[in-house]
């Protein structure tokens, strides 16, 4: 009988499955080892698939609902066809569930054709095509012969039959073969197992986890040179990317012409690890690159003949790449990852990035000021040095934008506000160094450490309850990556702070405010740490009512300046804060309010006229009910 056939179908495409990803584990298993329990991975994989991936996936509903019809389908009917065909459980029940399955599945895919007749830019095209075909000659074919079992008369026509067996067939190739062959499903399985063995556990259960992981400067090749440098489970994160093109479409970098996309990133770091060409590629370029294919291998450089050194020095570490993907891949670290050897084995940091580390190595900020000349912005409001004291409620961390006039603007107007609330409060003064953060995204890892290791020792001397910086970037790094050396702090971002001031009434806010007011989420507040209420709480407090942007909250675009990209400044047809700006007077905004030095930095570089500039601190100030004595102390 025909069942018997299928039977045999399907145990042979089991075992030729089970051969394929076995030879897919092997690529993987080609990068550097890393721990993950096993059975804890595969038997958490579920849950991250119904609950984390499609938290994302959601985002978009209508894609979301095809992904859960398809998706859910297909995995429903090969379970349901091996009970039947290979099990021989075949029952009412079990064919009718079969056609419940197979039709959903069908749905899906006449959803995904619908999609794929006229696909938006972003989606890969070329083999990807052929996916809603495949797709709808498995689900219908198994649906037919799922109605043939439901209401057997043991008369079916034998070309109906002969015809959906050989859609089936059609549709295992596909969905099995694929895997091994690098087809479309690839997706299927090594999203599911990286799902499972992804390198930031942190991030499922409503986690998070942003802070970049250390190296070990002993190490014979610091960073990434080759494809087998990065960690296996990296290797099954990229083998995992289904060329949606969601990132794309978010990245500062690409929407500002630069040689940098980090969908085609991702696949050629999959020649890399697999071999090959990038011919097959079908997807957006690398703005303002050939389109040439490359050849890769997993133990040649990525940098002689598949990559440009300029795609990596085009990212701003934003994340929002790493927000967008559904498949929750960690483009971020792939590319510091690769700065790392670039700076650190090669001295390849590009643009002025090699002077500002030769600065931090010499005088411990990236400007080359004096570091003696750290705390000249507090010399007239008599602010208590930490050293002089040995305690206090908040320690106050200015940040390298302590050398910036502009920014010392902020830092006074912080100052005014903790005295106004009775704060008790100091500063390190000189005692404090840079962050670190310019050199840890810039790849020197060893200049970052010898900072962190410092600053640890430092801080570890005195006794405060909580930091308080204005610096997203800095705040970042004293939060998530000084615990790697020692430094486990509670560290709060200015605004945060002042919200909690400001709701136990301890600042008061006159309520009047008549300019059209938008705000500008800084992607180390924001995106890294998910600080987006308290700055909004603080503008309503002062009776502005907030203009969003298109593009605010975890989807705001990056202003530009994180990553080290002012100072590797990769040229592209537009300026990235350019482009910000606009998004600001689309918005219909007269003012942009802003919470980080750097966006302040690069907004204030758009030409005139363009809308006012200004950190929240100095409009709280502006606003208190009682500032005219605070303001003059700013001034």
């Amino acid at each position: 009988m025909w069942t018997s056939l299928i039977g045999a179908i399907l145990v042979v495409s089991v075992v030729l499955f089970a051969i394929g990803a076995l030879k897919r584990v092997r690529l993987w298993r080609r990068g550097k080892p890393q721990p993950v329990p096993f059975l804890a991975a595969l038997s958490s994989i579920p849950r991250r698939y119904l609950v984390d991936l499609h938290d994302v996936v959601a985002r978009d509903k209508a894609f979301a609902d095809t992904h859960v019809a398809t998706a859910g389908g297909l995995v429903a009917s090969v379970i349901l066809m091996l009970i039947v065909y290979v099990f021989g459980i075949g029952n009412l029940v079990t064919y009718a569930l079969m056609a419940i399955t197979f039709s959903a599945m069908a749905y899906g895919a006449m959803k995904v054709k619908k999609r794929r007749d006229n696909p938006p830019e972003n989606l890969s095209k070329g083999d990807w095509q052929r996916l809603p075909v495949s797709l709808l000659a498995f689900s219908l074919s198994g649906l037919v012969l799922s109605i043939l079992l439901l209401f057997s008369s043991h008369s079916e026509p034998l070309i109906l039959v002969a015809l959906c067996i050989g859609g089936v067939i059609f549709g295992l190739a596909e969905l099995f073969f694929g895997v091994f062959s690098g087809g479309p499903m690839k997706h299927a399985f090594s999203g599911a197992l990286h799902l499972g063995f992804h390198r930031r556990q942190e991030r499922f259960g409503g986690g998070r986890s942003t802070g970049l992981k250390p190296i070990d400067l002993n190490e014979s090749t610091l960073g990434v040179e080759k494809p087998k440098d990065f960690y296996w489970n990296q290797l099954l994160g990229f083998d995992a990317c289904v060329q949606c093109g969601r990132c794309e479409k978010v990245c500062p970098a690409f929407a500002a012409g630069q040689p940098l996309n980090p969908k085609k990133l991702i696949q050629d770091l999959v020649v890399g690890m697999a071999g090959g060409s990038t011919e097959k590629y079908a997807g957006s370029h690398y703005p303002g690159k050939s389109d040439t294919p490359c050849q890769g291998a997993p133990d040649e450089p990525l940098f002689e003949r598949l990559l440009g050194a300029d795609t990596v020095w085009s990212c701003t570490t934003c994340r929002a790449c790493v927000e967008e993907c559904p498949m929750m891949i960690e483009h971020v670290d792939a590319i510091v990852d690769m700065r790392r050897n670039l700076t650190l084995a090669k001295g390849e940091t590009a643009g002025k990035g090699v002077q500002a580390l030769e600065n931090l190595i010499t005088t411990d900020n990236p400007n080359g000021f004096s570091p003696k000349n750290r705390a000249n912005w507090s010399v007239d409001l008599k602010v208590d040095l930490l050293k002089d004291i040995g305690k206090t409620d908040v320690l106050l961390w200015a940040g390298d934008g302590a050398f910036d006039l502009a920014y010392q603007r902020t830092l006074r107007a912080v100052v005014a506000l903790l005295r106004q609330a009775g704060v008790e409060f100091a500063i390190l003064g000189n005692e404090e160094l840079d962050s670190g953060d310019l050199a840890r995204r810039l790849g020197d890892e060893a200049t970052f450490q010898r900072l962190a290791i410092a600053n640890v020792k430092t801080l570890n001397k005195y006794q405060f309850r909580v930091i308080v910086t204005p610096d997203p970037h800095a705040y970042h790094v004293l939060k998530n990556e000084y615990a790697d050396f020692g430094g486990s702090y509670d560290v709060l971002h200015h605004t945060e702070y002042l919200a909690q001031l400001t709701e136990q009434s301890k600042l008061r806010f006159k309520q009047k405010n008549s300019q059209s007011v938008t705000y500008h989420d800084p992607c180390y507040l924001g995106r890294y740490n998910g600080g987006y209420d308290a700055p909004r709480y603080l503008l309503k407090a002062m009776g502005i009512e907030v203009k969003e942007m298109e593009r605010s909250g975890y989807r705001s675009r990056c202003c530009g300046g994180g990553g080290g990209a002012p100072v590797t400044d990769i040229p592209g047809e537009s300026r990235i804060p350019d482009m910000r700006m606009q998004d600001v007077r689309d918005a219909g905004a007269e003012q942009v309010a802003v919470a980080c030095p750097q966006c302040a930095v690069m907004l204030e570089g758009v030409v005139l006229p363009r809308p006012d500039v200004k950190d929240i601190a100095v409009m709280l100030l502006e606003s208190l009910a009682d500032n005219a004595e605070s303001e003059r102390k700013v001034s």
